[in-house]
């Protein structure tokens, strides 16, 4: 009998969540969100690098993505809060503390 691979009876009594398709079938898609942070961040430098050059009236227009980014920032913590990630998962990837992000992002939108 060849213990390593499970007879009929055996196989029958694996809860199918432990089964390697079940955890495929569960994962998220990949999401290269790494990569386009990078390149994001490539195209703000180029940006400020352009309005340093002297295209003063471009600078109105960073100061509204200020807004907006922070606009976005917290739609994204309210939903990551919504999927269930606690304070201290949030400060930990904000490199804040938990009681810092709450007090940043907790409280209502003005």
């Amino acid at each position: 009998m060849n213990l390593n691979h499970p007879g009929p009876q055996q196989a029958e009594n694996v809860k199918p969540a432990l089964t390697a398709k079940a955890r495929r079938s569960r994962r998220r898609p990949v999401v290269e969100n790494d990569e386009y942070a990078a390149f994001l961040r490539r195209v703000l430098r180029a940006y400020v690098r352009r309005i340093g050059q002297g295209d003063i009236d471009a600078l109105s227009d960073l100061a509204a993505l200020e807004i907006e980014i922070d606009h976005m920032l917290h739609t994204a913590v309210t939903s990551l809060r919504a999927c269930g990630y606690s304070w201290a998962d949030i400060g930990n990837a904000t490199a804040v503390t938990r009681q810092a992000a709450h007090q940043r992002w907790g409280g209502e939108r003005r």
